[in-house]
């Protein structure tokens, strides 16, 4: 049975966890003391550790050994997605972290018409946490904000791969099959892109791609991409 599994800022031979994690621990998984749990720092490794006393704000933990974590993909995926409505963002970057996206763009684009502020934000990236301690990852991806598309593309200029899914798109200018090395992927919200969007990305270096004849709801479409390009990178295999 897998240990249950934490997130921490650092780690040190005492290690102390609290808030959200301390809750966590405490009133939902009903940590005890001297149970083995394992520490995540997000640097890929997984520490084992000993609970040695569960206070009223704290849980003290003594950690015993380390080793290194074997779930996060060799390739390094981002993936940018537009803002959707309701919850499902929520349902890509849950879905993301499972496939083993390593970072994610949130960003509002001209036919966006969901909104992100700060606590939204911060919920996406406790999403992020969640999945990634289920899906016994060691580090989960960093979830941000851009208020534009143009800041979303020009944040993954230096990857070579930058793939841009868009419905009207005739051909796909890259062939997913022959995938090799570091990717972005750019999947819009439920109002897709404009003409000018898609000139836009492609004057930057990202080449348009199509997902098939039928036309994908948003979270559909960035949940396929991403399995897709990770198949093709190896990483489910």
């Amino acid at each position: 049975m897998a240990h249950k599994r934490f997130f921490v800022e650092k780690i040190s031979p005492e290690t102390i966890l609290t808030g959200e994690e301390y809750s966590h621990a405490k009133n939902v998984l009903r940590v005890e003391t001297g149970e083995e749990i394992v520490l995540l720092d997000g640097s890929g490794k997984e520490y084992c550790a000993i609970v040695n006393e569960v206070k009223k704000k704290e849980i003290v933990c003594r950690v015993v050994s380390e080793r290194a974590n074997d779930k996060e993909c060799k390739t390094s995926v981002t993936l940018l997605c537009g803002a959707l409505k309701g919850d499902k963002t929520e349902l890509v970057v849950q879905k993301a972290t499972e496939l083993g996206v390593k970072r994610i763009g949130v960003f509002s684009s001209q036919y966006c018409s969901a909104y992100m502020n700060e606590n939204k934000l911060e919920r996406l990236n406790k999403v992020a946490r969640e999945a990634a301690k289920q899906c016994l990852r060691a580090a989960a991806p960093e979830v941000v904000y851009f208020s534009t598309l143009e800041e979303a593309l020009i944040s993954a200029q230096s990857i070579p791969n930058k793939i841009f899914a868009c419905e009207f798109a005739r051909e796909s200018e890259i062939d997913l099959h022959r995938l090799e090395g570091d990717c972005a992927l750019v999947v819009g919200s439920e109002g897709g892109f404009s003409e000018e969007e898609f000139e836009r990305a492609r004057s930057l270096g990202y080449a348009g791609v199509t997902l098939g004849k039928r036309i994908l709801r948003a979270e559909t479409a960035a949940i396929a991409l991403t399995s897709v390009a990770l198949f093709a990178l190896g990483e489910m295999q």
